[in-house]
């Protein structure tokens, strides 16, 4: 019987935001009801193939380096897809909803997929030569405006002379030059976490394509960049706690709604939100923060 992963996936109570990660700064800047729907409600997604997908590539691309340069081999990469999905499956039990029990083909099929990328991966860097000092790094710190940052890094690389390197893995295909800044947000955002941990700029920041043609795309920023990322995110988080306090996170229609699992709670497709979980400090068309008050009070 193939179970739905939605049935399954835990709902968690709703709560304010207490700070940005480069993925919900991504959904509030597509579409603020995304990010209310999100962060805020918690509405549960059932999990994606393709998402899956990608969290076992990283898996086995992360325990790849477990292993001496010389035995980080395509053959050794291959032999951890399994054993890694495995690990998922236990940790992730409503993944077992992706395919039915008797759908073995296309299980075969998804691995096979996922096989075509990390053996692309081997084209595009050589893991012999590498020796990251950090993998799946949680990264986290809080700007002198009390803004919280947090997020993961998948690959961090210090060269011998002290340079630091950011890597990120997609395993999408490399987008058009249109959208090459917006994949890019996430890589500067990561960097100005790590300056104002750290107190070092990122000498690059690299994107590794395992989609399509493959592609590694690179970028170095210095403090000037790392300067409007900052100014930016704390614009936008003036905008998300606005919105958190009015309860007005509006609807935008975008080129990722045909993909989005909330379309029913959305009034550009007919739905209705749900109502809006969180005490409103203020009425959404007051801009001059006078709090709302009951006619009980």
């Amino acid at each position: 019987m193939h179970t739905d992963a939605a049935d399954t996936a835990p709902v968690r109570a709703a709560a304010a935001p207490t700070g940005l990660s480069p993925s919900r700064a991504g959904d509030f800047m597509t579409c603020p009801l995304l990010y209310r729907l999100r962060v805020i409600d918690r509405l549960p997604e059932p999990p994606s193939a393709a998402a899956t997908r990608g969290t076992l590539v990283h898996a086995v691309l992360e325990r790849l380096f477990d292993h001496p340069p010389a035995e980080r081999t395509p053959e050794r990469a291959l032999a951890l897809l399994t054993p890694q999905w495995d690990r998922l499956l236990a940790e992730r039990p409503e993944l077992a909803g992706l395919f039915p029990q008797d759908d073995t083909e296309g299980l075969g099929r998804w691995l096979g997929d996922a096989e075509k990328l990390v053996e692309k991966w081997f084209r595009l860097e050589d893991p012999t030569r590498l020796h990251p000092v950090e993998r799946e790094l949680y990264v986290e710190t809080a700007l002198e405006s009390g803004l919280l940052l947090r997020g993961y890094i998948d690959r961090v690389d210090v060269a011998p002379t002290g340079e630091v390197r950011l890597v990120d893995y997609k395993t999408g295909r490399a987008p058009s030059r249109d959208f090459e800044g917006k994949a890019m947000f996430q890589m500067k955002f990561y960097a100005l976490v790590v300056w104002r941990w750290k107190g070092v700029v990122p000498k690059r920041l690299q994107l590794v394509y395992l989609g399509g043609g493959g592609d590694v795309v690179t970028y170095d920023p210095d403090e000037a960049d790392l300067l409007s990322v900052e100014r930016k995110l704390q614009a936008l988080w003036q905008a998300i706690s606005q919105a958190v306090a009015t309860g007005d996170f509006p609807a935008t229609r975008n080129r990722l709604c045909d993909w989005c699992d909330h379309r029913a709670s959305c009034p550009e497709f007919g739905g209705t939100p749900p109502p809006y979980p969180l005490p409103l400090a203020r009425r959404p068309d007051d801009p001059t923060g006078d709090p709302v008050v009951s006619k009980e009070s």
